[in-house]
């Protein structure tokens, strides 16, 4: 079964469409806030949260609950795809409902093999997949430019290198990660 977490407007045919609010015509009306989730364990073959899943959880405990609940729903081998607006761009500060800022490194935190691997180099990380019994692995990352720092790339007048400076440096450079999990349980 797949799942759209969190839909708005934006409904997925194929999928069973979540969201919160009536007005959205979810195929689930269900608060992703509000716990244990109204899904069988074991029963997502995929999840999707395309610009929703930073909308929720602004308390840590909460968070965290939430990371549980996901893993508790998914089946093993199961893709979590993660669509966020990057947190320096306007996009992401601009939204009052933005609780959470979403970046590969805070998804990281739930990999047992990133755990034991930091564990092992005596690393500062919080340990979150030890901490939650879950183990998410991250399976590929992408950032989407804003199409002026694409094109300027493209056409060769700015190297990898100097858009890495840009991303480090600047706001409003990446508009979005795309993050794709893989559940290991």
């Amino acid at each position: 079964m797949k799942f759209n977490m969190g839909c708005g407007l934006n409904r997925i045919e194929g999928y069973v469409n979540v969201d919160k609010f009536a007005e959205c015509r979810p195929d689930l009306l269900m608060d992703l806030e509000i716990l244990p989730w109204n899904i069988g364990s074991d029963e997502a073959d995929e999840v999707l949260f395309n610009h929703s899943l930073e909308h929720i959880g602004g308390d840590p405990d909460l968070f965290l609950a939430i990371m549980k609940e996901l893993y508790r729903v998914c089946k093993a081998g199961a893709t979590v795809q993660i669509n966020v607006p990057h947190p320096r761009h306007d996009n992401f500060l601009s939204d009052p409902t933005h609780v959470r800022a979403i970046t590969p490194m805070t998804l990281a935190l739930f990999s047992k093999a990133n755990n034991r691997a930091w564990e092992v180099a005596g690393g500062a990380n919080s340990p979150l997949a030890f901490y939650c019994d879950v183990d998410f692995e991250t399976v590929r990352t992408d950032h989407v430019l804003e199409r002026k720092y694409l094109d300027r790339l493209r056409s060769g007048e700015l190297t990898n290198e100097q858009l890495v400076d840009m991303v480090n440096e600047r706001n409003n450079v990446v508009a979005e990660y795309r993050l794709t999990l893989k559940v290991v349980k």
